[in-house]
This record gives structure tokens, C-alpha cells and sequence, in this order.
């Protein structure tokens, strides 16, 4: 099948600080590193070797609960090291942009139980420190844990928690983009003036669930506001995508599912002003592969192996807000409305029409690569399926995401790689490193677009 366009992709790791991300139960599996997640060579290494393989950034999930939706309990997802334990991803990204050039970061952090005020701080250091290769991955949470932790007697509603979003984000936009002039900062010795007050501005923000009087507490970074990156996919979330995000997250059972959300959010950004091209759309996808199709079978075989379904139905529970422990295997899935991930059960109910998924069916899917898709071949078998799937989506890259952790984006890298850039799909380094959102968008937009709506925000130039 010939693409349909040869324009490169948006290519990112997948990874989050655990032992075991999507794949259910793989940190058993000999060539599994990331039991090594909490010491700072697993991660330098891994930066690296996806800086020097030429991915455009590092997409670090999060959460703020152990996942214990399943009987009730944290037990099995300690027993199976299903996303818990887990460790801070904030904290990895300075010394990992010290060991690598060219590389982003894509960092999830919750609306739901941050203060815009602090965490524009936090961004603002981060973009400094890595010259502008900061995104935020904006979530709003879905585990009743972290409401339980974090101070609420229940979880949020889940519309409710996008509202609470919209004006945490027009918190920041004002934070980041309207408060501290260009030329603020005028560090004039002579005088003995280092930032010209007459510059700062308080936004003195009065809102529903946040109140800010004063201006940013930090200087402006060179991109201001992070690249922003979203992966909501329910009916709220595309709203709220369609006014916020640059890049979308997308996930769904089918291609035909995602070529549908993305049209829809399409829609609704240019409803709102925005150009047809001014998100971007981004799948999950995990790769297993090798020299020869043959030699990615048995090495797929080997993780199907160490694959645990009691860690799979952990997951899916975590991710849908139900408790799959008492329902047998052979139980077909019917949609049911929760609180948490919607479009995590929806895709395998309402939206895919084409099959009737039972339980056990979904644990053995998740076993290796979660909800996303898993293309298994050697080189040019797995980059013709990458193509014929970015085409029939419509989407602009992937969020490559592991089986093995490093193993999977080495050997991605060393067999896969070659065969998209021959094809035009990897993005060539430039010579001088750029700004996260310059390597998306083009050189020079080192800021928001000015359609996005948080660009009316933006100080008129001095």
C-alpha cells in the first residue's frame, strides 16, 4: 500500500516512572529494565538512546493513586507492579535535557490537584533549564486514590473536572503569556535595575475555583506557555482539546475510531477560530520487531509468555473505574457510564460495532501493548503497518510505547528507524537545536500560534 503523504511523523517514547507501564506484567520478562526506574542512569540512557534514534520527545505519563479499582484493593497491583508503585516524572527532566539535545519532554501533570500559580513555576523552570523543550500533557485525573490522597472525599465529576481545567489553563495562559513583558528583564548594572516593574503585571485573576492576584513568580522561558499536549477523547475532552491542545493523544480500537475523533475535534477547533492545522494527532502504538518477521515472532511470543492476565484486568479496571474482578473471563463488555477513562471501555463496546469483546478477550489484548495497537515484524513489515495505519487514522505520529523497556525503543530504533527515514517519515536534526514546539510546528514558533486562545493573552511587543 503507498502512503498516502511522506510528511515525518511526530514520534515520541511512551514510558512512565514504574515498573510496569501498559504491558501486564512484562517486568518479569529477563530483558526488562524497567525495574530499574528509580535510578537516574535508566533514564539517562534512555534519553539518549531516543535523542541520538531521532524521536522528537520523551512522553512521560503519571498518576496520583496506586490502581486499586480492582477488588477494592491495591494488592494485585502490587503483586503484579501494575503502574504502582510509581515515582514523580517531574523531577527525571532536568537531568535528562543535560544529557541530550535535541529531545522534548512531554510531562503529565493533573489539573485536578496542582495550583496554576505553582506549576506555571514549575514549567517556566523546566523550559528554561531545557531551552525550551517542555510540554505539559494536560490530564484531569480518573483514580477515586488520588481524590481519596489528595484531600477530596470522592472524585470530581468527570465533566466538573474539565471545567475546573479550562480556567486552571486560562490561569496559566495569563500567568505565562500576559504577565512579564518581552523586554521585563532589562538587567541594567549601571542603574542597578534587573527587572522593570513597570513590566510585570498582576493578572489579578478572580475565578470559580482559582484565585491569582500577582504576576508569574519566574521570568519568562523562551517558549512561555509548554507545548501543550492533551488526551482527553470523551465528548468534554474534545472540547476542551479542540480549544487547548497543540497535540492530541489519541487512542481507539480502530483506525475508523480515531479518524472519526479526530474529525470531530478538528471541527470544534475551527469552530472556535483555530486553523485545520493547528493540532496535531498522535496515537498509541507499541512495536515489537527484529532483523526478520521471523525473529519478531518468537521474540513476541516470549512476551505473550511472561504476560500476567490478573495484571491486565488491573489495569482496565484502573482505566475504566470498574471492578472487573467480579465479572468471569467470558463475560461480554457492555458500555457503562463511570467516572474515569470513558473512552477506555467505549472503544471496545458502543464505538466498535465490528466485535463483541468479552473480558478475557480484552485481558489477553492488553497483555502486550494495553489499548493500543501492536504491529509485531521486522523492519519493512512494521513500517508498512505504521503507514497504512497513520493513513487510514489520519494522524500525524505515534507515542511508541514499550513491551521491554529499554529493549523495544533499541531495537526500534535499530531496525525500524532506518527504513522511515529511507521513507521520509523521521525528521532530519537541524544543526542548531530548537524550541519543542519549532520542531512540530516549524522554525521560528517558539510560541502559541496566534489562533490559539491563549495567545490573546500575549503582551503586545514594546
Amino acid at each position: 500500500m503507498t502512503a498516502l503523504s511522506t510528511q515525518p511523523w511526530i514520534l515520541n517514547g511512551f514510558a512512565m516512572n514504574v515498573a510496569g507501564h501498559i504491558s501486564a506484567g512484562l517486568w518479569r520478562h529477563p530483558d526488562d529494565q524497567a525495574y530499574r526506574h528509580t535510578e537516574l542512569d535508566y533514564w539517562l540512557h534512555l534519553a539518549r538512546i531516543l535523542d541520538q534514534g531521532g524521536f522528537d520527545a520523551l512522553f512521560l505519563a503519571d498518576a496520583l493513586g496506586p490502581m486499586d479499582v480492582y477488588q477494592g484493593k491495591p494488592d494485585a497491583a502490587l503483586r503484579h507492579g501494575a503502574q504502582t508503585p510509581i515515582t514523580d516524572p517531574l523531577l527525571l527532566v532536568s537531568a535528562m535535557a543535560a544529557a541530550t539535545e535535541h529531545l522534548g519532554f512531554g510531562i503529565t501533570v493533573s489539573t485536578t490537584y496542582e495550583q496554576p500559580y505553582l506549576l506555571a513555576r514549575k514549567f517556566t523552570t523546566l523550559d528554561h533549564l531545557t531551552k525550551g523543550r517542555i510540554a505539559w500533557n494536560i490530564v484531569t485525573s480518573v483514580l477515586e486514590s488520588a481524590a481519596r490522597n489528595l484531600g477530596l472525599a470522592q472524585q470530581i465529576e468527570h465533566d466538573e473536572r474539565y471545567e475546573i481545567a479550562q480556567e486552571f489553563l486560562d490561569v496559566g495562559y495569563q500567568l505565562w503569556e500576559a504577565s512579564w513583558e518581552d523586554d521585563a528583564v532589562v538587567r541594567d548594572r549601571d542603574r542597578g535595575i534587573y527587572a522593570d516593574p513597570a513590566k510585570v503585571h498582576p493578572i489579578r485573576h478572580q475565578g470559580k475555583y482559582f484565585r491569582v492576584h500577582d504576576a508569574a513568580l519566574s521570568q519568562p522561558s523562551v517558549q512561555r506557555t509548554p507545548v501543550l499536549f492533551q488526551a482527553g477523547a470523551s465528548s468534554r475532552g474534545r472540547t476542551f482539546a479542540a480549544r487547548n491542545a497543540e497535540v492530541v493523544f489519541l487512542g481507539g480500537a480502530t483506525a475508523a475510531d480515531i479518524r472519526r475523533s479526530i474529525d470531530q475535534t478538528r471541527a470544534e477547533a475551527v469552530a472556535l477560530g483555530r486553523a485545520p492545522d493547528s493540532i496535531r494527532f498522535i496515537s498509541g502504538v507499541t512495536v515489537v520487531t527484529a532483523a526478520t518477521d521471523a525473529e519478531a515472532e518468537e521474540k513476541y511470543r516470549s512476551y505473550l509468555d511472561a504476560a500476567n492476565i490478573e495484571a491486565a484486568l488491573v489495569l482496565f479496571s484502573g482505566w475504566t473505574g470498574i471492578d472487573w474482578s467480579a465479572y468471569p473471563l467470558d463475560h461480554p463488555l457492555e458500555y457503562i457510564e463511570t467516572n474515569a477513562i470513558r473512552s477506555a471501555l467505549a472503544n471496545f463496546t458502543r464505538i466498535d460495532a465490528e466485535k463483541r469483546w468479552t473480558l478475557g478477550e480484552i485481558a489477553r489484548y492488553i497483555g502486550v501493548g494495553g489499548l493500543h495497537p501492536t504491529f509485531v515484524g521486522g523492519p519493512q513489515k512494521v513500517a508498512d503497518a505504521l503507514e497504512q495505519y497513520a493513513d487510514a487514522a489520519g494522524i500525524d505520529g505515534f507515542n511508541l510505547a514499550y513491551a521491554v523497556s529499554p529493549g523495544s525503543f533499541e531495537d526500534f530504533i535499530a531496525f525500524v528507524i532506518p527504513e522511515l527515514r529511507r521513507r521520509g517519515r523521521i525528521r532530519e536534526r537541524p544543526a542548531q537545536p530548537q524550541t519543542l514546539r519549532e520542531r512540530l510546528q516549524g522554525q521560528g514558533q517558539q510560541r502559541l500560534r496566534s489562533d490559539h486562545p491563549g495567545a490573546r493573552w500575549a503582551c503586545p511587543p514594546s
